[in-house]
């Protein structure tokens, strides 16, 4: 079956905002769960162990996954269990089981982890096809997802509806969902055809070891570090280190992602008129600033504002530069999927290594290392401009050097 590229832009939009929806509504319910088992921060801890070992296993096995065969299955896979995880930590709070909560997390993460990936090289493919940033707003549907998690969470919670049936309800949209739109994504999409020994041996060296990619790499790791050390951290930076109550410094947070969103949701006519490189430096120069007044001014006004700065900033910065991976040479599906990785593992590993430094240096002062890493990433943009150019390689508003998506010749091979 022909799938039209609007059908499929729909269906990644629908695909990008179940796991946004899942873990939302996973998170939200966290202390209900927490007291349901009876945990200690200590054991809490533990349970929490099993999303990191699922992310990992998910974030590194999905780029083979995909070469081998293609994006469908393992977004189908990846989605299937994301559902699972949710029912599973539901049953487990009801039961009172440590262990099959953690199951479930891993199943979260092992979901998201592999899944995402694989939606990301799909994405590009279909940036490419519709010839206009798209990425964005995909990653848009993301925050949206969550957002609509966090706040049908809260209201839950506020009514002390069980966080069984909660969780269980939430494994059936997902699938409800997932079953209908699968079918528009195309079998194939990012798997590789070759199948000689030397292909196999010399692809995916190669690709690690271009300059440019790993210049993008960079971009990529620096600003999925900012977006996801304040998802991890924001509320405590707020709380700990501008003296905001609890209660505020979650709504501080509220305001990063609804920030984030719409950043997401607008950025892509940004992205068509000025190139790829200047969205990427203005988005790293935004929350470079925002992180900045956060640190160093003690002003709680200022530091809330500073949020806004901050989302924005961060807002772009994955999604331009995986499409800017994707276009920086041959065989797109393996840059998009080793860019992702990169992006994945910061989310991963860079928030909890804040912790540590936060915990000897305080919260503020353990994000000058996000500080410098945005601010290096700005001085590594130019490595985003398209190394492809069509037969109109710019139009008023170009950057200089970033070709229009529109006018960039269509590949082939995967």
């Amino acid at each position: 079956m022909t799938v039209s590229p609007v059908r499929r832009r729909f269906a990644a939009f629908a695909l990008f905002f179940l796991p946004g929806l899942a873990m939302a509504s996973w998170v939200t319910r966290t202390p209900d769960v927490r007291d349901l088992l009876g945990a200690s921060t200590g054991r809490m801890g533990l349970v929490l162990f099993g999303l990191s070992v699922g992310s990992m296993v998910g974030i590194l096995c999905s780029g083979p996954l995909v070469a081998r065969w293609g994006a469908r299955p393992v977004i189908a896979a990846g989605t299937l269990a994301t559902a699972a995880g949710s029912g599973v930590i539901g049953l487990g709070a009801g039961t009172g089981s440590d262990v099959a909560v953690a199951l479930g997390l891993a199943l979260i993460g092992l979901g998201m982890g592999g899944g995402e990936v694989a939606l990301n090289i799909e994405g590009a493919e279909v940036e490419r096809l519709l010839g206009r940033s798209t990425l964005p707003a995909m990653h848009g549907f993301y925050s949206l997802g969550t957002v609509v998690g966090a706040v049908a969470g809260m209201l839950l919670t506020a009514v002390s509806f069980p966080v069984l049936w909660h969780l269980v309800v939430v494994t059936a949209v997902v699938l409800a969902v997932l079953v209908p739109v699968i079918r528009y994504v195309p079998a194939g999409v990012g798997r590789r055809t070759g199948t000689g020994p030397k292909e196999r041996d010399t692809a995916r060296p190669a690709v690690w070891r271009e300059p440019k990619l790993l210049l993008i790499g960079g971009i990529i790791l620096a600003l999925a570090m900012a977006e996801g050390t304040a998802n991890d951290w924001l509320p405590l930076v707020m709380v700990d280190g501008h003296g905001f109550d609890a209660a505020l410094g979650s709504a501080v947070y509220a305001v990063f992602a609804a920030a984030m969103t719409v950043g997401r949701f607008a950025g892509g006519p940004f992205v068509d008129r000025y190139g790829r490189a200047a969205a990427l430096c203005a988005s790293a120069v935004v929350g470079a600033l925002g992180i900045a007044l956060v640190i160093l001014v003690d002003h709680q006004g200022v530091a809330a504002a500073a949020a806004v700065l901050w989302g924005i900033g961060a807002s772009l910065g994955f999604p331009v530069a995986l499409s800017a991976a994707g276009d920086s040479g041959d065989d797109s599906a393996a840059r998009v999927s080793l860019a992702a990785t990169v992006g994945y593992v910061a989310f991963l590993v860079g928030p909890p290594s804040l912790g540590q430094l936060g915990e000897h240096f305080g919260l503020r002062n353990a994000l000058f290392l996000v500080l410098a890493l945005v601010v290096a990433a700005a001085f590594a943009t130019p490595a985003a401009r398209s190394a492809r150019t069509g037969v109109r390689a710019t139009r008023p508003g170009d950057a200089p050097g970033d070709a229009p998506a529109e006018a960039l010749p269509e590949r082939h091979g995967h």
